[in-house]
């Protein structure tokens, strides 16, 4: 037994570090990261009753969102940005009051599109890694829209290299594929949407009308982002890095 006892000490201790270098790594991960800041609007508690009862409707949360981590420096790259639209005009509100930064649910900060599906843009100005889009169609009372979809493109017409990052749309209505994600009831939440670091300039969100009207409305969507720089852009790093003084061999000075 004495002849075992250092090296029952040895793997012991092996053992030990082992299991406790994840735990170390992980939290090196998550130092990496910090919790976005989201400015909430006050929430109303007046409004008409709810009356619906869709096929693809999730529950409705009374609990608080967990925080949303994203690396340190993201913050809100959409404010003041261009913003399109499939309709030419709205029928009431301005497409900038979408990212004035204004949340409020009275009609004030309401942008109303058409009936059918609409669709708003948003020209970050830039390529983002972005992290988190953020939706408030409407908060005065609760409301479900449809084909609730955000896609984003470097394309502005959005024919290539599309990605969806969020749909409700589970009968492909909008021709823009079947949908996996739930309908859910509007609150002064919003909908936050993970968008997992992808590379974009261009996003677009579609709506199809909700269960109170056919109109589409918009109060606020906020795109959490930081610049793709050259330290942040692989190809870029490599290129960079993989650079090395050229030789170039001058012939020797004639002085006749």
């Amino acid at each position: 037994m004495k002849t075992l006892w250092p090296w029952m000490l040895v793997i012991g201790i092996a053992c030990m570090v082992g299991f406790a270098l994840p735990a170390v790594a992980a939290d090196a991960a998550s130092g990496d990261k910090e919790a976005i800041k989201i400015d909430l609007p006050e929430p109303n508690f007046q409004g008409t009753p709810f009356e619906y009862d869709g096929p693809n409707l999730e529950p409705y949360d009374f609990h608080d969102r967990p925080p949303f981590l994203a690396p340190k420096g993201t913050e809100v790259v959409s404010k003041g940005k261009t913003v399109t639209s499939s309709a030419k005009t709205p029928i009431f509100g301005e497409l900038k009051m979408i990212v004035d930064g204004d949340k409020n649910y009275t009609k004030n900060s309401l942008v109303e599109l058409p009936e059918g599906i609409q669709w708003v843009q948003i020209d970050l100005g830039a390529e983002y890694e972005t992290y988190a889009v953020l939706l408030w169609h409407f908060h005065q009372d609760k409301r479900v829209y449809f084909d609730n979809v955000v896609q984003v493109s470097n394309d502005p017409e959005f024919k290539t290299g599309v990605t969806t990052l969020y749909s409700t749309d589970y009968d492909n209505s909008t021709g823009l594929g079947v949908g996996k994600d739930k309908e859910y009831i509007e609150t002064n939440k919003g909908r936050l949407i993970d968008a997992k670091g992808v590379r974009t300039r261009y996003v677009r969100c579609y709506t199809n009308g909700n269960n109170n009207d056919e109109k589409n409305h918009y109060i606020e969507i906020e795109v959490f982002g930081k610049p793709v720089t050259a330290a942040s852009d692989p190809q870029t790093k490599n290129v960079t890095e993989g650079k090395s003084a050229v030789k170039v061999e001058l012939p020797a000075p004639s002085f006749q």
